[in-house]
């Protein structure tokens, strides 16, 4: 009986081991900066029970293998390619069964590395297009008529505001804020916003009169802010969510009254880490999640993750701007590093590898893409010692031609408009109120067709 027993333990025992599997998690890491490299391409030979070769792309730096089949002192081969990091290979022996085995492969640097940075300086000096002795300006948008709308406030922003029309030279018209100002957004026509704690106001002028019409919050943030760009027939637009690791971005024809999903973004990462949290949660927050899902059909996972781990410091709102240029539409999928290119019809003409966002610790990247409305120029904004820099966009190679230099350090909200860079500065430990500044870039694109879509309506249902 006791024989009996000690089979049935070692059989338990060894069932177990094959139920959890044997996993090896190989994590590419940027040897200059410590980074995850994302979208390595890992070839493994050979597979454990066979000869085939395996193929498979690292996501977040991260790829698993199943070792189920590998006999302890068996050898695995793997090689290591990506566009700007050199070839890698290792060898990998099994020598001990653990549930998960992590090995860690160090990548070098290549083009990055052995390329020259272009720096260059902006034309002349910065001009002061708005400095005033009782106002600091905290946001600011450009009208196609060449005006200026400043959202500005005489001691905090939280505490009294003020909306200016400026033309460059003189103040138009003001009006008061009676709620508290957060800051000011455009939308898809061109249209600025005032976006306040109670309320949205849309801000509208008939040239020398700056007047506010208030919309309902609920209505922007549901149909105007989901929009980000339109043509004559046509509505870009996406169901991103600051609380959800992943969206799609949409073109709905008017015409027609149809509309289709362009592409998928999805930062695998983050969403991997955004539905785990819920195994970690108490039991009485587990059931408040499965009540929710029973009432809304939306995972439990997913209500954990929107309320938790949203809120913590490992929490990254996925990024992936889109823009649109004549007729054609630019979607910077960062999570995947590649730069998709569609006519306005949401077909797909190109795709682009993307790696200037790579090495963000040493060339200060910031997840700050922006575009100038009259020329069409894409820019990536870079921020290093202080030092800000304007890194002009190659469509066609996803590669930064040059970077600009700003002349002054630790600038706030950064607008291109027409090959002219604006932005919000204070010189440090001075009793100057913050000035809206200007500098010429040195650059002369010219200007390139744009419609707004200002004809086009949206049916709101009610």
């Amino acid at each position: 009986m006791h024989k009996m027993r000690l089979l049935l333990f070692i059989f338990l025992v060894l069932s177990s081991i094959h139920i959890d599997g044997q996993v090896l998690r190989l994590t590419c890491i940027d040897k200059r900066s410590g980074d995850l490299v994302s979208n390595v391409g890992i070839t493994m030979s050979p597979f454990p029970g066979g000869d085939t070769i395996i193929y498979q792309v690292t996501w977040n730096g991260m790829s698993d293998y199943s070792l189920d089949k590998m006999n302890l002192g068996s050898t695995l081969n793997f090689e290591f390619r990506h566009a700007i990091y050199q070839t890698a290979n290792i060898e990998f022996h099994y020598k001990e069964r653990k549930d998960t085995i992590r090995l860690e492969v160090l990548l070098i640097p290549m083009r990055i590395q052995l390329s020259k940075e272009v720096i260059v300086k902006s034309v002349g000096v910065p001009d002061t297009v708005f400095g005033s002795k009782r106002l600091s300006v905290a946001d600011f948008e450009l009208q196609a008529n060449g005006d200026i709308i400043l959202l500005t406030y005489p001691k905090q922003l939280q505490k009294g505001s003020e909306l200016l029309l400026y033309n460059g030279s003189e103040t138009k018209s003001s009006v008061l804020l009676n709620d508290q100002a957060l800051e000011l957004k455009r939308d898809f026509r061109g249209n600025a916003h005032v976006i306040c704690k109670e309320h949205v106001y849309g801000v509208y002028s008939d040239g020398d009169q700056i007047e506010l019409g208030q919309i309902p919050k609920d209505y922007y943030f549901k149909y105007i802010e989901p929009i980000v760009d339109t043509n004559t027939s046509k509505i870009f637009f996406s169901d991103f969510s600051k609380i959800y690791p992943a969206f799609d971005y949409y073109v709905y024809d008017k015409l027609d009254s149809s509309y289709k999903s362009i592409v998928n973004i999805k930062d695998d990462l983050m969403m991997e880490l955004y539905r785990s949290e819920y195994k970690w949660m108490d039991v009485r927050t587990k059931l408040w999640a499965k009540n929710k899902e029973l009432e809304t059909g939306i995972d439990a996972e997913i209500y954990i993750g929107a309320n938790y781990f949203t809120q913590s410091i490992y929490y990254e709102e996925v990024y992936a701007p889109m823009f649109h240029r004549n007729d054609s539409i630019f979607i910077f999928n960062y999570p995947k590093d590649v730069l998709l290119i569609y006519d306005i019809e949401g077909k797909r003409l190109d795709s682009i590898p993307i790696y200037h966002h790579y090495q963000a610790k040493e060339t200060g990247w910031r997840r700050n893409v922006l575009q100038d409305r009259v020329t069409g120029s894409i820019y990536a904004t870079y921020e290093k010692d202080g030092s800000c820099y304007l890194g002009l966009m190659n469509i066609k190679t996803g590669e930064i031609s040059e970077k600009v230099k700003l002349s002054f350090r630790y600038v706030d909200k950064i607008r291109v408009h027409n090959n002219y860079v604006y932005y919000i500065y204070r010189p440090f430990e001075s009793i100057q109120k913050k000035f809206l500044y200007k500098e010429k870039l040195p650059y002369q694109f010219k200007g390139v067709e744009k419609t707004y879509g200002t004809k086009i309506s949206i049916d709101t249902g009610k």
